[in-house]
Order: structure tokens, then sequence, then C-alpha cells
């Protein structure tokens, strides 16, 4: 059995009941994802292009997401009609309950008199159909809820054999169930909170209609990754892994030491792009209190000099992940020399990555509804010719999901809830060119934000902060005098699963003494502002 075979045997799909959402390219996609995961029932999400006949898997069940097309336009994405023979219930949400009513019959959709944004009213109706489950999904649902609608488009005709089970004063279909077969269609989104017991709707869909087991727990998840990494790995396998000091990258390596022991090794590349004292913080707290086998690696003048001139922020991602798996493969072999003759001898031919689930659908690109936002520095960026074989036990995660398992593994809390770090360090928080001066800039504007963040008792509060230095100049008056420097701008941000995120509202005196400080103690800024935009339409990171 090769290895591809062992990880697609020890998958999460093959392990636990699973729930396919189909993609279509809606923003609130993911969010159907977190909320299955929330009721304990696994999912994944796939673009709505997927062959059926190339699926690894058998899901419980199939949900067709919102999107911003119309299905009667010539360009519009659709789903593979096969997807009909799975023999499994089927719910459409917005663009998906349309894409239903399509397939059936293309004139069944039509432009609306006028659009739906927004909240509604929904009156559920009972479903005329023989099948016990016409009248499930809303079950347990008070009539007149409010629901969230977000269409311009609306079913003309109700397609055939389906009943009427839901309307709103102008959607007069917008809940359908076919009369003897479980496919269902909402034209509202149940999986945003504006929408009043919309979880409830999904756990209708997918425990009483789907029967999939509420199994998903990290209590599950700890056991059957750690037996897949070790039938992966072998008896003797190696695997070496970059530790960054963020929640991601500490767990990846807490998981994996628990799994294959001192044959995995942490290696910490210190590329000049790291937090302030990083590297020393680190050191203490994966050796001391992991117990992890950790190397530490000055690389800091090779990636800064393979950095001069760069301004372009995918160009900056794809250098350092470059340089970072040739330091990997590099330490790799000086590993593998050192530990000759010892029980840990053997060829290190693994790589471990923090990747987690918000990671690759954002550098996805699925035809048409899904544009690639950035390419990730985990899952994209990386050479061809890379000689070790990736290995990413976080993978199908949610960044909550890595803290609470963090927290069964045994790992401090400061360290679970420490705020993410991005792969490339600070070279995408210092925009433009990246010079050793000019991330020292950000370094020590970040050391502060950050000191007096944890001062105010706001750290657990906040998502994930840090300080970027902006490439361009101001005016400012300094000493008695005026200058031209930089500006720093600082981002702080709440969210849950890293895929929406709002701004954190800092009070002013909060932001009067950070201002203070980082004008007054680093050299080369004059002016201070804030990043008060959420995501979507911004992003977390600002490169």
């Amino acid at each position: 059995m090769t290895a591809n075979d062992i990880s697609e045997e020890e998958a999460p799909h093959k392990l636990f009941d699973t729930l396919l959402v189909l993609d279509f390219g809606s923003q609130y996609s993911h969010l159907i994802i977190r909320r299955l995961r929330d009721l304990n029932i696994y999912s994944e999400l796939l673009p709505c292009t997927q062959r059926i006949a190339d699926l690894p898997f058998q899901p419980k069940g199939v949900i067709l997401s919102g999107g911003p097309y119309s299905v009667y336009d010539s360009a519009a994405p659709h789903v593979d009609p096969a997807v009909f023979d799975l023999d499994v219930p089927i719910l459409g949400v917005c663009y998906g309950l349309q894409e239903i009513a399509w397939q059936h019959n293309q004139h069944n959709v039509l432009a609306g008199e006028k659009r739906e944004y927004g909240h509604a009213k929904l009156t559920c109706e009972q479903g005329e159909g023989s099948a016990s489950s016409v009248n499930v999904l809303f079950q347990d649902v008070p009539n007149g809820v409010d629901v969230w609608m977000s269409h311009g488009d609306k079913l003309s005709h109700l397609p055939e054999s389906f009943s009427t089970i839901a309307a709103t004063s102008n959607a007069p279909f917008a809940g359908i169930a076919h009369n003897s077969k479980p496919y269902y269609g909402i034209q509202f989104h149940p999986e945003v909170t504006h929408t009043s017991h919309g979880t409830r709707i999904l756990e209708n869909y997918a425990v009483r209609i789907c029967e999939a087991r509420q199994h998903w727990t990290m209590e599950e998840f700890v056991g059957t990754e750690i037996s897949r990494i070790r039938a992966l790995v072998g008896e003797k396998g190696q695997v070496i892994g970059a530790v960054s000091g963020g929640v991601d990258s500490t767990v990846a390596a807490k998981l994996m030491h628990e799994a294959i022991g001192d044959r995995f090794h942490a290696v910490l590349v210190d590329n000049g792009l790291l937090r302030h004292n990083e590297a020393e913080t680190v050191h203490q707290t994966l050796t001391s209190h992991l117990g992890i086998n950790l190397t530490v690696i000055d690389a800091s003048e090779r990636f800064l000099t393979e950095l001069k001139g760069v301004s372009d922020p995918e160009k900056k991602r794809k250098i350092i992940g470059k340089n970072f798996i040739e330091v990997f493969q590099e330490t790799a072999h000086k590993i593998a020399k050192e530990a000759a003759g010892t029980p840990n001898a053997g060829d290190i031919e693994w790589l471990l990555q923090g990747t987690l689930y918000p990671d690759v659908i954002e550098s996805i690109a699925f035809r048409g509804p899904s544009q690639t936002i950035k390419t990730h520095h985990n899952v994209g960026g990386l050479p061809a010719a890379m000689h070790l074989k990736l290995i990413e036990p976080l993978r199908e995660l949610f960044k909550d999901e890595v803290r609470i398992l963090g927290t069964k593994l045994g790992i401090p809390e400061e360290l679970v809830w420490r705020h993410p770090f991005p792969g490339p360090g600070l070279a995408i928080r210092t925009l433009g060119e990246v010079t050793r001066s000019q991330v020292e800039i950000t370094r020590q504007a970040d050391r502060i934000f950050i000191e007096e963040i944890i001062a105010a008792g706001l750290y657990r509060k906040i998502s994930q902060a840090y300080a970027a230095l902006l490439p361009i100049q101001v005016v400012g008056v300094m000493g008695d005098k005026r200058v031209h420097e930089q500006p720093i701008c600082l981002r702080a941000v709440e969210t849950t699963d890293f895929m929406t995120a709002n701004w954190f509202d800092f009070d002013r005196p909060f932001l009067d003494k950070v201002s203070s400080r980082i004008t007054n103690e680093v050299s080369g800024v004059c002016s201070v502002f804030q990043n008060i935009t959420s995501k979507p339409p911004g992003t977390i990171e600002m490169e």
C-alpha cells in the first residue's frame, strides 16, 4: 500500500460520517461547514465542478451552496448531474435551490421582479408528498421566523414532483421538498446567524434526514490522526517540520511528537522575519515545556538577501516558500548524517506543515465562482522539485478546532491562545520592499502593540493583532521640526474561524497610549493608523 493509499484510507471522510458541501462561490459557503462541525458532524467543501465519479468517498448527504450567478446564464456553473445518482439526501441553499429546480427543468428559474436582501418572515407549510421526510426539514422550527435572504432570481414554477414547504412574501417557493426523494431546497441562508433557528434546520437535515452520526470531536480525531501518522510514516520514518511559535505549528509539532517521538525533528528557521525574541521563546517552550526535539537555523542573511528589491507580496511568498523548503532539505540531510549509527538513523522523507482548512479553502481556484485570494504559504508557492513528502495533520481543521486539540494534547493555555503568525512572517507585514531596517521597525512597533494589548487584558478577546509598516512617507512634526517618515498601521480582529472577521474596536485612551509609545520609541515612524476593515471585503493580513 502506497503512502497516498494510506493517507486516503485514514482520511476523516473515510472514518467519520461526512456531509459534502459543493461550493458555487457564496461568501457564506464555509459557514455551512462551520455550523455542521459545531454539531459534531464532519463536513468537507469541494468546488461545484467536482466530478462525482472522482469523489473519493461516499457522503451521507450533499449541500449545494449559494452563489453569485444566475442558473439560466450561459456561463453559470452547474453541478455534475451524477450527484443525483448518489442516492443520498440533497439540500440546495439559495443558488443551490435554483440549481435543483434548473436541473429538473431549465424554465423553472427567472429573474425576480424585485430583489430580496436581508430579513424576511418565513411561513412553514405542510408538504403533500408521500415520503415521511418531506416535512422533517422544518421540524421544531416555529412559523414566522426571521430568515436571511440574498437573491435576485427566484423559482417561477414548482418543479415537478416537489411540494412547497415554506414561503415568504416575495418568494412563494422559499422551501421545497421532493414528494418521494430526499431532495430539498431553501431560498434563504440557514448558515448565517441572521437566520433564526438556522442551526436547527441544518441539524434536521444532517441528523434526521441524512442520519449522520455526531461523532466528529477532537477526542476522536486525536486517536485516528495519530494512527494515520504512524501508518503513513512507518516504524522507522523520520519527519522534519517548521515551527514558528504560532498555535498551528505548535499543535502540529506536539501531535507529531505524540505519534512518533524523537523521529520528529522540529526546525525553527530564523529567517530574519520573526517577531521580537521569537527564536529564544520558541526554543524554551518546545524543548523545556513540550519535550520536542528542536533545531534552530539562523538563515536570516539568506532570506533577506533573496528578498532584496522585491515588493510584490506574491513574489515575497514564493521566495520565502522556496527558501524554506531548500533550508529544510539541507537541514534534513544534516540531521540524517548526524543520526547515523543511532536508533534514529535513516533518511528524512517527510515535511510537516500546519496547514489548516481555511488555508485550503482560500487557496483553491474554483472554476468561475471562486477566485484565488492569495497563494497561501502552506498550500502554494512550493517548488515542483521538492524532495520531501508533505504531511499535514491539521489540514481538515479550523482554528478553533486546533485550539481544542491543543488543549487535549496538554499544551499550556498561553500557547494554545497565542495569536496566529503567518509563514512569511514580518515580510508581509512590512509592506513594500523588505530590508533588515524596515523589518526592525515593524518588529518593534508590533512588540509595543502586543505589550499594550496584554497589559489592557484584551489579548484573549482579540483573535489576531499585529502592527504593519506602510511603504509611504507622511509629514510629521517631531522635536520642533518637520519630518517625512513612515506610518504604522495597527490591525486587530475578532473571529471564530478566520474565514470572516470583524475589526476590534479599541477605546481612545488605549489607542492614544499605543500611538504615543510607537512614535516615541520606534525610530522612523511619525504616524499611527488603524485598519478598520472587516473580512470581507478585506483580509486579515494586509499582504
